[in-house]
């Protein structure tokens, strides 16, 4: 265990990928500040993870729900060592750009790409006082290589890549490194739906990645806790894929 006394904020951490992140730092002794939309699920994960968790239903999408998660870790816990912009949706429908929906567009774009630029705005913000810090932003295998019928959730988790490029260039002189992870189709709710809308697309992708499954979400979140110890300490600027193989 490395750490003691470092805090992490998580998004959307109340089911999927965030949860099994909180689960993972909560066992490396990070204090835990998570946030998500869903207050039902938040209180089950702070019954399940116990003391040094605090929760706050936050909506991604607004700016002031946002800095108000950092002004309450700062004043629960007096840093924000790491922040994880993990909260992310999906499009209701999977179809092609004529046919896609103005709201689909504007609900993804706002939580998937809006609340990654608010949650490093906020979040940055605190670091360059603390003298430190490291953000960790969510992106996707969707965010390096096409992915049709999907065009918001490409375009916000492209988005997502290169303002983790372009903020790990502003503040590596500051003593801030902020990386993305890629994950490609692992287990979580937003593929769940996506093989509820299209059953037939479950096996199929499975037999395109070398691995011959999907992912799990302790997976990804072992590689989350590696990218806010010391043993990435050289590492800012990068997005780390975890996707069996597939992009290849």
């Amino acid at each position: 265990m490395e750490n003691t006394k470092k805090t992490a904020v998580i998004t959307g951490a109340a089911s999927g990928l965030g949860l099994a992140m909180a689960n993972a730092f909560a066992e490396e002794g990070y204090q835990l500040v998570l946030a998500d939309i869903n207050e039902t699920g938040l209180e089950k994960v702070k019954n399940t993870l116990g003391e040094n968790v605090i929760t706050s239903r936050v909506d991604v999408s607004n700016y002031e729900q946002v800095e108000g998660l950092i002004n309450l870790a700062v004043g629960q816990f007096g840093s924000v060592d790491v922040m994880i912009n993990n909260a992310g949706i999906g499009p209701r429908n999977l179809v092609p750009v004529a046919e896609y929906s103005f709201k689909d567009w504007d609900d993804v774009i706002a939580v998937n790409q809006t609340g990654v630029f608010y949650g490093m705005k906020a979040a940055l913000i605190q670091m360059l006082k603390q003298g430190q810090g490291n953000i960790i932003n969510v992106a996707s295998l969707a965010g390096l290589k096409a992915s049709p019928n999907n065009i918001s959730y490409a375009a916000s988790k492209f988005a997502v890549v290169g303002m983790t490029k372009s903020a790990a260039m502003e503040y590596g002189r500051k003593k801030i490194r902020i990386n993305a992870i890629c994950p490609g189709y692992s287990h979580s709710a937003l593929l769940d739906k996506m093989f509820k809308f299209k059953p037939e697309l479950e096996d199929g992708l499975k037999n395109l990645i070398p691995f011959r499954r999907y992912g799990e979400a302790s997976e990804i979140a072992d590689a989350a806790i590696w990218l806010a110890s010391d043993k990435s300490s050289y590492m800012t600027g990068q997005c780390l894929t975890l996707d069996g193989g597939l992009s290849l």
